[in-house]
């Protein structure tokens, strides 16, 4: 069906890497993200990572490792901790970890690392994002407004839910999978009236 096709079009993107000045992780509490973007820093796409989470602002606290728990068994405070720990457990040097501690949701992963990448004096101009594949949009949008000049490639990593991937292939053929997909396009529709209203400024400006 086309509106399915369209759908999952809009909400899982995957572009070529090539190479950039930071790879992007937003926050969460699985490794997966965290994992690929270890693999890209040593393959030398770019040389600073940077982690982001405070912990989800529903919750309040960290949430706690959700999957792989028996390699990631620290005590983590923060989403960017874990992370982390993650990155380095998987070969990344801590001096091109750039953490990011403060955020609790997808808008301010990006508002606070582009705030803390400028009170380091760090330029990017082309930049990796590293997420959940069916958070890919959002990511992106978010990640874009944020670092308005910086172009982006997303790396999408496939999602598990209770052990079954959700991907761009099978995600309206089940529940948990619709009900991902579908919310990421509600979220997507009400967070960023105010958005698009500063991006509609924008063009009439220039």
């Amino acid at each position: 069906m086309r509106i399915i096709e369209d759908i999952s079009d809009f909400i899982f993107l995957d572009d070529p890497i090539r190479k950039a000045d930071v790879i992007f992780i937003p926050g969460g509490s699985y490794p997966e993200a965290a994992e690929e973007a270890a693999y890209l820093w040593k393959q030398g796409i770019a040389p600073v990572v940077v982690p982001s989470g405070m912990y989800s602002i529903k919750l309040g606290v960290f949430a706690g490792v959700k999957s792989k728990k028996h390699i990631y068994t620290g005590e983590y405070r923060t989403e960017c901790e874990f992370l982390t720990d993650v990155l380095m457990k998987n070969g990344v040097e801590p001096d091109a970890i750039v953490g990011e501690d403060k955020s609790t949701f997808t808008k301010e992963n990006a508002v606070f690392s582009k705030q803390l990448l400028d009170r380091k004096n760090l330029t990017v101009k082309k930049a990796v994002i590293c997420c959940k594949n069916f958070h890919a949009r959002r990511c992106l949008m978010y990640y874009q407004l944020a670092f308005p000049d910086t172009e982006f490639m997303v790396h999408p990593v496939i999602f598990y839910e209770h052990g079954e991937p959700v991907n761009k292939q099978n995600w309206f053929r089940s529940q948990q999978g619709v009900r991902r997909v579908l919310g990421e396009v509600e979220r997507i529709g009400t967070q960023f009236l105010d958005a698009f209203s500063q991006i509609e400024d924008d063009v009439i400006k220039k």
